[in-house]
């Protein structure tokens, strides 16, 4: 199974590398990785692209870098990735590994987006003009939510993941509904208050 990873140069690709090095009958064969040509780094980490060839050079697999431009439209990284795949496969690739797909927000903004691009397609075929720009509407929707999580310059935002962003609206919420608890009766919203936490977890333990 001649296998080429997806490398984000990040510690989610180096373990996924380490797994698979240990996984019959997987040949890990090459790395490929996206870099912002604007900047020289790595479009996920932000890594320098000479530190990048030195963790492949360490790895000991060659690097294959798609240059991608900053901001790279939906429609650019697809094509770019589609003749990086037709390449892999004329070299023959069998497998590409994806490590951050173990990542459930990365998964399901993935397969949500195929989902999308599948009705909109058929609504176009359908001539349903109603359906498609609804389904054009949440794919670009859901574009935004992505490139509010990195900079110009293609670095990640911190605290701008989409577990950051779930994290902190389930936190307004929260806050939201306290105050309206304490508008309508004070002492049970402040009592209710003490007891509630948020942070990387919620919880309402209530004092007797």
């Amino acid at each position: 199974m001649k296998t080429l990873v997806s490398f984000s140069s990040g510690k989610d690709s180096a373990w996924m590398i380490h797994v698979l090095r240990q996984t019959p009958g997987v040949e890990l064969a090459g790395l490929l990785t996206t870099v912002n040509a604007a900047a020289g780094r790595v479009a996920m980490h932000a890594v320098r692209e000479s530190l990048l060839q030195m963790q492949a050079d360490a790895l000991g697999l060659p690097l294959q870098i798609i240059h991608i431009p900053s901001p790279c439209p939906n429609e650019v990284y697809e094509q770019l990735m589609r003749d990086a795949v037709r390449r892999a496969v004329a070299a023959n690739f069998t497998h590409i590994a994806f490590g951050d797909l173990f990542l459930e927000d990365i998964r399901a903004y993935r397969e949500r987006i195929e989902k999308l691009r599948e009705v909109l397609e058929d609504a176009e075929e359908r001539g349903d003009a109603g359906r498609a720009e609804r389904a054009r509407s949440e794919m670009e929707a859901i574009a935004g939510e992505i490139s509010k999580a990195t900079t110009k310059g293609g670095r990640a935002r911190r605290g701008e993941s989409a577990v950051d962003r779930a994290r902190s609206a389930v936190q307004r919420r929260i806050k939201d509904a306290l105050d309206r608890i304490a508008e309508q009766d004070e002492v049970l919203g402040e009592k209710i208050r003490r007891a509630v936490t948020t942070g990387n977890h919620c919880s309402y333990r209530p004092r007797a």
